[in-house]
């Protein structure tokens, strides 16, 4: 019986508590992370709330090892948390894709096939001509939502291979900048607050606004003129919610 209760006692002391004090290290280093990035995009909010939860967990396991502090395994187990709690946190915030981006493009070849694919895909481009090491250069900027980056940069690398690109992060981009998606909620006061049929039709238009976007890439990624297919655009869209 002894046996049993020191075996018992062994197993909560060496793994039991230091895999929980592990894992809320990995918690709260994850949501300390996160929240400096979201105070660094000027989101007051959300970096609030992940400070109250990421100082609860802290305490808690902080209070663990203050508990026994002989005990070599917390430490060891403290600090491999803290270690994996920095790779979550960036991995989710990766994942998450939070915050706005401005695209600097700089390319010897002429831009105008890719604004005017922006522009019919619905981002706001600004294109200015500038001078290069080895000559004039287009200059290409456009602020974007992150989890667009790689819709875009792939939109940039199907028409200018040898373009150079930076990103940058903007704390604040007016709304307006955006596709018709965000535009719309941003400039109708009180959006939120319509009536149903209303907010049906801007869903019917955001989801058609999407689906030509995506088969007008669909169709330049593979070299072809997207003029050429109107009826099969009309076909694949969203039909518009009756009243």
């Amino acid at each position: 019986m002894f046996n049993e209760i020191f075996e018992s006692q062994i197993l909560i002391n060496y793994f039991i508590v230091p895999l929980l004090i592990c894992l809320a290290r990995v918690c709260d280093v994850s949501l300390g992370t996160i929240r400096i990035i979201t105070v660094s995009k000027g989101m007051k909010a959300l970096a609030a709330g992940l400070g109250f939860f990421e100082i609860l967990i802290w305490l808690f396991a902080i209070g663990q090892i203050m508990q026994n502090l002989t005990n070599v395994a917390n430490y060891i187990a403290f600090a491999t948390g803290y270690s994996l709690g920095n790779y979550v946190g960036i991995y989710i915030e990766e994942k998450l894709s939070l915050g706005t981006i401005m695209l600097r493009i700089i390319t010897k070849k002429k831009a105008t096939e890719l604004i005017s694919f922006l522009k019919s895909a619905g981002y706001g481009v600004t294109g200015i001509k500038g001078d290069g090491v080895y000559g004039p250069v287009d200059v290409i900027f456009t602020i974007i939502k992150r989890k667009e980056y790689r819709t875009v940069v792939e939109i940039i690398k199907r028409f200018n291979p040898k373009a150079v690109y930076t990103v940058e992060d903007v704390k604040f981009a007016n709304a307006s900048l955006f596709p018709i998606a965000q535009a719309t909620e941003a400039k109708i006061p009180g959006f939120h607050t319509l009536s149903s049929p209303f907010i049906q039709a801007v869903e019917f238009s955001r989801r058609t606004f999407d689906k030509i976007r995506d088969f007008q890439y669909e169709v330049y990624s593979q070299g072809r003129d997207v003029t050429e297919y109107p009826a099969k655009i009309a076909v694949e869209t969203p039909v518009a919610p009756h009243h």
